[in-house]
């Protein structure tokens, strides 16, 4: 019987501390799932995320193009593709969306692609960044922040969202398995 009246104690201390704990609070609205696939790394597109993401934290500054003047967000693409790749891109961010290269659906997006923005509204791209995996992506967002992560489903940028280009050439892509 006193084993039963231990059980019974034990039972009701754990029931009155679950009623006790705190209740989560809610998720915040978010905008619709995208599932983003995950990519095999290539050394390329490893050295471009690794140089993106090593950014983070350097100053923006409208027209800048390198760290120690810190970046807008067509300088941080050029530059992290010429020290990371070798490749030389357009200074701006309308002539980078007109490069020749393979647009790239949003679920099908890989470390190293571009992403392009319409941040002023209309269809007209004024901003882009580096994708660099699990729905995130690198960019020199406005003057007084610094180059940052950001998620692409924040409601926000999902709003935003243009399209995506490959520039990393074929057979250094980070491919899916």
């Amino acid at each position: 019987m006193a084993m039963m009246a231990r059980l019974a104690l034990l039972s009701l201390l754990a029931l009155l501390g679950a009623c006790s704990s705190h209740v989560p609070a809610p998720a915040p609205i978010a905008a619709p799932v995208v599932r983003y696939s995950q990519p095999s790394f290539s050394p390329v597109a490893e050295d471009v995320l690794f140089r993106a993401i090593g950014l983070v934290g350097t100053p923006y500054r409208w027209g800048g193009n390198t760290p120690d003047s810190g970046f807008d967000c067509s300088g941080l693409i050029g530059y992290v593709y010429r020290d990371a790749a070798g490749i030389s891109l357009p200074r701006t961010t309308r002539e980078m969306i007109g490069v020749r290269a393979p647009d790239i659906d949003i679920q099908s997006l890989q470390s190293g692609d571009l992403v392009f923005f319409a941040t002023n509204g209309g269809s007209t791209v004024s901003h882009a960044g580096i994708y660099v995996g699990e729905g995130r992506f690198v960019h020199a967002p406005s003057t007084g922040g610094t180059v940052r992560l950001d998620y692409l489903s924040n409601s926000y940028w999902h709003k935003a969202y243009l399209q995506a280009k490959r520039i990393i050439p074929a057979g250094n892509l980070a491919i899916n398995p």
